[in-house]
């Protein structure tokens, strides 16, 4: 034997397993410890160079024609003479020559200004330049030139914008002063609209969230309270709570559907359709609105196929309901681990703003400044995507060993009252020995996910030829990969179990508990089945009704900016709330009927060897049609000699 994070290490044994709870285990599956180490590494330093180099203020705020973002307070810029001044006050853009803009090169000839309040009167002269600068604190003229002399200064002509200046109104997206007069307003807006198209696609999508900052974050606190409800109905399950939950869920599918396809049609109908972002949103309605459609169908379909199992479903969680009452703290894991999920996307989403925003500044000869994007780091989008998958799945993996730990702990041991802290026990197991485990599974499932990424990214370039054989080859590849991810999902699950028990690496113990399940009868599978899915009915309840809410709350703020790519971005974080809270039944419910599959091979019933499982889970087995010769009443005895399954504890 030798030692190994603290403990001793004791080898594999390839013959007859015997299921037992090990108090002496080794560390598993150590070399992609490593490897996540040093993926972590390259994380934490694209996250500081983005957030040194780049500015996301600039980005949604906007700047002057001297590097100063409007509505904040700046830091100098070396060689810029007007620069780092406090706009705090000044929060709007204004042009200069606003009725005569041209778009160049990626530039508009015309010096922008950080301005408290736009004209919202037509001013002819330069006395009512004076005039308003002193009765509303807002300098037209550049920075150069003191409002006291605009009247008297030989070069105001030059420094003060264009006479007459045209009425204008702040953009209530880029806070840009927009002319009213007609004939500038259609002058102004063309160029915008050159401007808008110019930018390319990932800056737009961070406009978008920029802007919809307050709607994105009202959704996801309403993602998690719907997810917090069904936490709460799955708790106290019963046959008219999943009648109203499934009627529910059908009519928000219904209408979120009909919804989709309205906002199509006014989308390709708007006189606004010619933006290069309402033609983005608008072909992102039509994808959302087809796979809303396709989802609608089949969930329908489903439903009506597994309406007969719907009792039988219910029995099973009122069994896992039971169990959680035994160990109620159960109740909080999904809570900390949502938490710390939180934390964690919030600070990729800084970090990938500040990519986005990454530039250096160049000072011209006039003391104007130019900021030119920084080439490297707008290629390491795609390493920071891959670490938002990978951590996500890790922390969601972390989860579901301890609460599997937590389950077999209570159910492989006869006597109940002398569990002590499962939920803490299951932790020390992870962090001292089974890490790299738990690494190595959301590896997988990252490794599974990164195809479905490519195949969309290769399905959104091939748009241009698109055809039926191309469109039919995606599609299928995409189903394949989603299937192959779902069985990984599941044999990941029951890995995740057997290695707690067995203290074995990730992949021997994914082969012998697949081995195991496959001695049970095939209805233990379908009972499983009808869990998950039910399940997966709750994840979608929460996605429904918070997409339904972010199309009420983007639609109305849909200007010049990718509002379609911020409304996916909260429904894919809807869906990874409730998976995390909901994840906490499907868990329970694998590791028990795992635990099942124990008792039935390490146990006959016999007053030797009595089993685990207690008579609620042996009823349902039962009414299943689960091997019943087998499944006899249970002798009840505490401290009978047979295979024991000690509790999950640490050697001293």
């Amino acid at each position: 034997m030798s030692r190994c994070c603290g403990e001793y290490q004791v080898s594999e044994d390839t013959r007859q397993r015997q299921w037992r709870l090990l108090l002496h285990r080794k560390c598993t599956d150590i070399s992609w410890l490593v490897v996540f180490f040093l993926f972590c590494c390259g994380l934490v330093f694209i996250s500081g160079y983005a957030l040194m180099a780049g500015a996301a203020e600039r980005l949604i705020f906007g700047y002057d024609s001297y590097g100063n973002v409007c509505g904040k307070r700046n830091s100098p810029i070396p060689n810029a003479p007007f620069s780092g001044e406090d706009m705090t006050d000044r929060k709007h853009v204004f042009f200069l020559n606003s009725c005569s803009l041209h778009f160049r090169d990626l530039k508009i000839n015309s010096t922008a200004l950080c301005v408290s309040s736009c004209p919202q009167e037509q001013l002819t002269s330069l006395k009512e330049l004076q005039l308003f600068a002193k009765n509303n604190g807002s300098h037209l003229c550049t920075y150069k030139l003191n409002y006291t002399e605009y009247t008297n200064h030989p070069r105001a002509s030059e420094w003060c914008p264009a006479l007459p200046v045209p009425p204008s109104k702040s953009f209530p997206l880029f806070n840009r002063c927009v002319p009213q007069n007609p004939d500038c307003y259609s002058k102004f807006a063309s160029v915008l609209i050159d401007v808008i198209n110019e930018v390319d696609f990932f800056h737009r999508v961070l406009s978008g969230i920029m802007a919809g900052r307050d709607n994105v974050l009202g959704l996801s606190i309403l993602a998690v309270a719907l997810s917090i409800v069904m936490v709460v109905s799955f708790r106290y399950i019963s046959t008219l709570v999943v009648h109203i939950f499934v009627t529910l869920l059908m009519f928000g599918l219904l209408f979120v559907t009909g919804v989709l396809w309205w906002l199509y049609y006014d989308h390709i109908n708007d006189v606004s359709y010619e933006l290069e972002t309402e033609k983005e949103n608008a072909k992102f309605l039509l994808v959302f609105s087809i796979i809303s459609t396709l989802v609608s169908i089949l969930l329908f379909l489903l439903t009506f196929l597994m309406r007969r199992r719907i009792q039988m479903t219910i029995q099973l969680f009122q069994v896992a309901s039971s169990f959680i009452s035994h160990i109620p703290f159960l109740l909080l894991q999904p809570l900390w681990t949502f938490l710390i999920l939180l934390f964690y996307w919030i600070l990729w989403v800084a970090v990938l703003l500040s990519m986005g925003t990454s530039g250096s500044a160049q000072v011209s000869s006039d003391g104007q400044v130019e900021y030119t994007p920084l080439g490297g780091i707008r290629y390491m989008w795609w390493y920071h995507l891959f670490g938002l998958i990978w951590t996500s799945d890790f922390f969601l993996t972390c989860q579901q060993f301890l609460i599997s730990g937590a389950t077999v702990t209570w159910f492989l041991h006869r006597d109940k009252k002398r569990v002590k802290h499962p939920i803490l026990s299951s932790m020390s197991l992870l962090f001292w020995y089974h890490l790299g485990s738990a690494i190595m599974g959301s590896l997988l499932l990252m490794l599974v996910k990164i195809p479905q990424i490519i195949l969309m990214y290769l399905s959104q370039l091939l748009n241009k030829w698109d055809n039926p054989c191309t469109r039919c080859t995606s599609q299928s590849c995409f189903c394949c990969l989603w299937s192959y991810g779902k069985w990984l999902r599941y044999l990941n699950q029951n890995a995740y179990t057997a290695t707690i028990i067995n203290g074995t690496s990730l992949c021997t113990s994914a082969r012998e508990a697949f081995a195991l399940m496959e001695k049970c009868p095939p209805s233990v599978a379908l009972l499983k089945s009808s869990g998950v899915f039910l399940i997966f009915l709750g994840k979608v309840f929460v996605v429904c009704f918070t997409v339904f809410g972010g199309l009420m709350a983007f639609n109305y703020h849909r200007e010049l900016h990718v509002w379609v790519i911020p409304l996916l971005l909260v429904a894919f974080f809807a869906y990874l709330v409730a998976h995390s809270f909901l994840s906490l039944f499907e868990t329970v419910v694998h590791s028990l009927l795992l635990c099942y599959a124990i008792d039935m091979e390490t146990n006959d019933g016999s007053s030797e060897k009595p089993y685990f499982m207690d008579q609620d889970l042996m009823t349902l087995i039962h009414q299943s049609n689960c091997d019943p010769e087998m499944l006899k009443n249970r002798p009840v005895q505490n401290g009978e000699d047979g295979t024991e399954l000690r509790p999950i504890a640490r050697a001293d």
